[in-house]
Formats: structure tokens, C-alpha cells, sequence
């Protein structure tokens, strides 16, 4: 029983390894295992330690564990079609993390240099010196004062600088008030007072609208018109109160101006700018014009150190007052760019 057994195993091997020699195998004739192809059914081979294939379709060769698929000669797709009628799939490359964050810094910087708009902020320090004349109710008397005597009296101040611009356009702004006291004791005692106080404070707020005329690498070229704006405040009060009447008064005006500015680069980092205005005609005050002459050194790509020189000329008068005074002194500023 063991041998019969044994020859059956060994004849099927054999149909088995002619039917591969030939690229087919014949189920339909009598023979071992003879299988009905109408049924339906697939008897697959049970070999899990080799490889696997279907009866039916017995061209094709899987191997589970390589996963690779083996071709015979006389492979007949039936009626699922050749594997070369169906469209072969593309894979498109993964982003990785380094191109997804080139790509957002592309992005980025190329949003950033298309703005129009950009923003400058300055603060500055400027260190003047005064002469000239001031009077009320038809008298005037000389001033002079050094910075020193202006910085001994200083009390508070505020000095700025604002640019936005878009494109060609730009919008300067420059602002300034300070305030200066000074208390002093009276050597006269019949006046019956022992000291005097004077205070003094001067704003002037200056807005422009400009247009970049010449905007090259060597040099640039700003034509502006704007305004300035004048306020003038004085208060002379005495210690002990209620004894000798107190003292104030202040003075407003609009000078209308138009000026220039030119700034010439020296290197990638050094520029020097020279701007200048002038107004008033009668509009409000006579005349009102200043010039200034700034060096400009880059520390950073978004910060820039300034000095230089600033003089402004002014000549009021109005029912009996008259202001006729010359600042001048350097000027020491930083300024940002914002935007």
C-alpha cells in the first residue's frame, strides 16, 4: 500500500514538471486528480513552504516571500487583458521637508520685496544754540544761549522722525517740543517775592508729501511741498503766590513750505543726505526755512546711525511780538526701517 501510494505521488510529479516543460498544463484529460474546468473550481496546490500557483492559470508564478512574479513563456492573460493594456501607474516626487521650507522662503521673501509700501522710524537728539530777538508790546531784547545753557534749563522733550512711502511717494513727518525751565531768586525785597519762575516750551510739527524724482543707485532726488506748524508758550509765576499778578501767553501759526532732499551713497553702508525748506511769505510767519546735513552709517540691515548738522530760521511778527530766532547745533539720530 505504501509503494502504491508512493507511485502515485511520483507519476504526478512527473505530469506535473512535463506539463511545465511544455508552458501548460492539460486538467481536461483523464489523469490524476482529473478536474473539471466548468465547475469552476481551482484546486490550488498546497505547498506553503513553496511556491504557490493557480491551476487555471498556471503561467504565472508567485512567490510569497520574495514577492517577485516569475513570467512564463506562453502566458495567457484571459479575458482580465495584458498587464500592458493597463496604465501604469506614476508616482510623483515626495516634498520633503527641506524643499517645503525652500519653497515657503521662496515664497516669503519674493511677498516681501514685491511691497510697495515701506516704513521709517527715527528718533534723534538734537543739541542747539539760540540768538537773536524776541519782544511783546513793541519791545524786544537780544537772546543768545548756548546749548549748554539750553540743556542746564531742559525739562522734557520729544524728538522724532516718521517716513512711509509707496513706490515714488513719500510722507515725512518730523516732530519736536521741548520744554525749558527755570527758577530764579529776586534781590529785590520790596517786591515782597522771593523767587520767579519761567517756563517755556516750543512745538513744531512739520508733515510732507514728497515725490522720488530721481531714483538711482548713485543718487536719489526728493521734491516736497508740506507745512510747519509753530506753538509758542511762555509763563513768568512768582513765589509767594497772590503777591505780583502771574504771566503767560503763546503764539500759533502755519508757514507753508516747499523744499528738496538729496542722499548720495557713499558705500553699501555710508550715505550722506542733505535736505533743506523754505516757507512762509506772510502766510504766517515772514520767512521760515532750515537746512540739514546728515552722515548715515548702516549697522545693520535694518538700523542706521546719523549725524549731523541742523540749522532753522524763523521771523514772526504779529500785534507788536516778534520772534526772530536762529537754532542751530549737530544732531545725533537712529533711525529703523519697518517695513
Amino acid at each position: 500500500m505504501k509503494l502504491s501510494k508512493l507511485a502515485i505521488l511520483a507519476a504526478s510529479m512527473l505530469l506535473l514538471a512535463a506539463g511545465a516543460a511544455q508552458g501548460q498544463v492539460n486538467v481536461g484529460d483523464a489523469g490524476v486528480g482529473a478536474a473539471n474546468l466548468d465547475s469552476g473550481v481551482e484546486p490550488p496546490l498546497n505547498n506553503p513552504s513553496g511556491t504557490q500557483f493557480n491551476w487555471r492559470d498556471s503561467s504565472l508564478i508567485t512567490d510569497p516571500i520574495g514577492g517577485q512574479a516569475i513570467f512564463a513563456e506562453k502566458f495567457d492573460p484571459g479575458a482580465s487583458g495584458s498587464s500592458a493594456d493597463q496604465p501604469l501607474p506614476v508616482s510623483s516626487p515626495v516634498p520633503t521637508a527641506e524643499t517645503a521650507s525652500q519653497s515657503t522662503t521662496t515664497t516669503t521673501v519674493s511677498a516681501t520685496s514685491n511691497s510697495d509700501w515701506h516704513l521709517v522710524a527715527s528718533g534723534y537728539l538734537w543739541l542747539p544754540g539760540v540768538h537773536g530777538n524776541v519782544g511783546a508790546f513793541n519791545r524786544t531784547v537780544a537772546v543768545s544761549a548756548s546749548p549748554g545753557d539750553l540743556l542746564s534749563n531742559f525739562r522734557f522733550g520729544i524728538m522724532g522722525f516718521i517716513e512711509p512711502s509707496y513706490k515714488r511717494i513719500i510722507f515725512p513727518v518730523d516732530l519736536m517740543w521741548i520744554r525749558l525751565g527755570d527758577n530764579r531768586a529776586i534781590p529785590f525785597p520790596n517786591l515782597r517775592v522771593n523767587t520767579a519762575n519761567i517756563k517755556g516750551s516750543e512745538l513744531l510739527l512739520t508733515p510732507k508729501i514728497g515725490y522720488r524724482i530721481v531714483d538711482q543707485e548713485k543718487l536719489k532726488i526728493d521734491a516736497l511741498a508740506g507745512f510747519r506748524y509753530w506753538h509758542f508758550t511762555e509763563s513768568l509765576s512768582f513765589s509767594p503766590p497772590n503777591v505780583v499778578p502771574s504771566f503767560s501767553s503763546s503764539q500759533n501759526w502755519v508757514d507753508p513750505l516747499v523744499g528738496g532732499r538729496i542722499t548720495v551713497p557713499l558705500s553699501p553702508k555710508a550715505a550722506v543726505t542733505i535736505a533743506g525748506d523754505v516757507g512762509g511769505w506772510g502766510a504766517g510767519s515772514q520767512l521760515d526755512y532750515q537746512v540739514v546735513g546728515l552722515l548715515g552709517y548702516r549697522i545693520k540691515p535694518a538700523l542706521t546711525l546719523q549725524a549731523g548738522f541742523r540749522y532753522l530760521d524763523v521771523y514772526y511778527t504779529s500785534a507788536g511780538t516778534v520772534i526772530n530766532l536762529a537754532t542751530s547745533g549737530v544732531i545725533f539720530g537712529i533711525s529703523m526701517n519697518l517695513k
